[in-house]
């Protein structure tokens, strides 16, 4: 059985369960305390060198980074989450990378704000808020005329970008998402999906 070493709350941990789940995978969780910082101690650093999570091991086959695992279960497992046509997949890489670059480094600094109470200077805040408007612009317009990121298709790019939306509706960003209505509309549809509310309980 494939064995995740990670956190529920956590932001990357949640992405790959969320693979999982819609690929109906059986795993099994063996949670790193996090809070006591049992990620950047051994045995997970012989897991994961640089003291994060998830890691993932498949009856041998070891694997860290969030993107990297969950791309690899996708694809082990039928490539459901993966488009097929070049196009749409392209998209779904162009939006993950979008992701990793220009909206969740800025989202994570109201939620180690407003979750996880580690203080944000007003600068880095207000920083942090004007980048999330320009990439929720360009999201927006996006959404205008696709269904999901990378086309009609639920895919991997939906799924990296979910955590992240969970936690900023106990933020100030709530009310930036409320203003992008094309951003909003496909929040309220993922946040619906069964894998969703199963791993975000």
């Amino acid at each position: 059985m494939i064995k995740i070493y990670g956190h529920p709350v956590s932001t990357c941990t949640r992405k790959v369960l969320t693979t999982l789940v819609e690929n109906n995978i059986p795993y099994e969780l063996e949670v790193v305390d996090i809070m006591q910082g049992a990620h950047k101690q051994q045995p997970h650093l012989s897991r994961q060198p640089f003291g994060q999570i998830p890691t993932m091991d498949d009856n041998g086959f070891k694997l860290y980074e969030s993107r990297a695992i969950a791309r690899y279960l996708d694809e082990q497992h039928g490539g459901k989450l993966i488009p097929k046509e070049p196009q749409s997949r392209a998209l779904m890489e162009q939006w993950i990378s979008i992701e990793t670059s220009n909206v969740s480094p800025h989202l994570m600094k109201f939620i180690y704000e407003h979750i996880f109470h580690r203080k944000q200077d007003e600068a880095v805040l207000a920083n942090a808020a004007a980048k999330i408007d320009e990439a929720f612009a360009v999201m927006d317009a996006h959404l205008a005329s696709h269904k999901h990121l990378a086309g009609e298709q639920f895919s991997l790019a939906d799924i990296t970008f979910m955590p992240y939306f969970q936690y900023a509706q106990a933020t100030p960003v709530k009310d930036q998402i409320a203003k992008y209505p094309h951003v909003a509309a496909w929040w309220n549809r993922v946040s619906e999906r069964p894998s969703w509310k199963k791993v975000s309980a």
